[in-house]
């Protein structure tokens, strides 16, 4: 059994599940003198948690019309925390994402933020975690456990849709009490985010069948490109660490743009190369990166709605997605990249996170790499 597959297929079912819960302690925790004074926002993470804060700015932009910065944890903290403005009480949020809490660079972000004057926040499912105990305010994120053989790792994708729906529901909360929205609206984008349950469904029913065939006829590639912008310039970044983590093979995520200056010119051809759009801004860009793909011989997977016609006629495999608003799209573009991942580590018969060998230890998050115990930049000045 292919336990990626399964965790993909079981989040209409999670959002059933998470929604109402998340909703309510995010409207219980985010009081309205908080979302009142505030003036910055600042987003931290690691791997798929930052992201996730990268997939929802436009929300949060949009939205609350106020500044978000997301930022890997380890920026934030180290060397961005020092230099927020000192603009009074609850002006700055910092948001730390982490499901497992566990997550040693998120936590010392958080304490960071708030030696620097920021409130703080924890979006987690492990509140008496190291995360959870970094944060000035708790937003317990209801993560159902997933059942899997012991032992076995999976890569993300629970944890990371729980995130987003998670930030776009604070999103909501903020923009609701500053004005932004008035309650209608607040209700009206609450019940679309609900709505993607359905929407999930029915991406993973056209597209389940169109990433094993792809897997299947790019087995023999070993580099993997993904490439999207604004919102889902995070997508491309994370279903690019799901290739990693499922088949090992290398994997990029890079923005439509940035394609045009870098990848444009590598000199392998037949680099699958896979170009992800809600069709709106981007749109005009993507089609024009697809075209110039084509005639340098890459083989060229589009994740679109099936509107962008424009775009999915220079697809050798279109993943058609709902049309949604782009600020809420990264909620199911990532699905046919994650099938894909899942499908390409089945084919190649290679094991998630390559079972933790050959220098690589579950142990501490990660062995030498030691994401739940390294040194943290407060004992380092030291």
């Amino acid at each position: 059994m292919n336990y990626m597959i399964e965790q993909i297929h079981s989040l209409p079912e999670l959002l059933n599940q998470i929604f109402q819960p998340l909703d309510d302690t995010i409207r219980q925790k985010l009081d309205h003198e908080l979302c009142l004074s505030l003036k910055r926002l600042y987003v931290v993470g690691c791997g798929d948690s930052h992201h996730a804060s990268l997939s929802t700015e436009l929300a949060f932009e949009s939205l609350t019309r106020l500044p978000d910065d997301p930022m890997a944890s380890m920026l934030f903290g180290r060397y961005a925390a020092g230099f927020i403005p000192q603009s009074g009480p609850k002006t700055n949020l910092v948001i730390g994402i982490s499901v497992s809490g566990a997550v040693s660079r998120t936590a010392e972000a958080l304490r960071m933020g708030g030696q620097a004057g920021a409130t703080t926040v924890a979006l987690t499912a492990t509140p008496d975690s190291i995360v959870g105990k970094a944060a000035k305010i708790i937003l317990d994120v209801p993560v159902p456990e997933f059942p899997s053989p012991e032992g076995m790792v999976i890569p993300g994708v629970r944890s990371y849709f729980t995130s987003q729906v998670g930030l776009f529901l604070i999103a909501i909360r903020i923009a609701e009490i500053r004005g932004q929205l008035n309650n209608s609206q607040a209700a009206e984008l609450r019940a679309e985010i609900r709505g993607f349950a359905d929407l999930a469904s029915k991406t993973i029913e056209d597209c389940d069948p169109i990433a094993k065939q792809a897997a299947q006829e790019w087995a023999g590639e070993e580099e993997f490109v993904f490439a999207g912008s604004g919102p889902n310039y995070a997508t491309a970044l994370f279903t690019a660490a799901k290739v990693l983590e499922a088949s090992g093979d290398s994997a990029l995520g890079q923005d439509v743009e940035e394609w045009a200056h870098l990848q444009y010119f590598a000199k392998k051809k037949s680099t699958p190369t896979l170009f992800i759009s809600a069709g709106d801004r981007d749109l005009s860009r993507a089609v024009e990166m697809a075209v110039a793909a084509k005639q340098l011989g890459r083989l060229v997977g589009v994740i679109s709605p099936k509107s962008a016609a424009g775009l999915t006629k220079y697809a050798d495999h279109h993943f058609p997605i709902p049309e949604v608003k782009e600020m809420f799209s990264p909620l199911i573009t990532a699905i046919p990249g994650e099938l894909f991942a899942a499908y390409l580590s089945e084919v190649k018969k290679e094991p998630f996170f390559r079972d933790f060998k050959d220098g690589r230890s579950i142990e501490g998050g990660g062995g030498i790499s030691r994401i739940r115990t390294s040194e943290t930049w407060e004992n380092w000045k030291k």
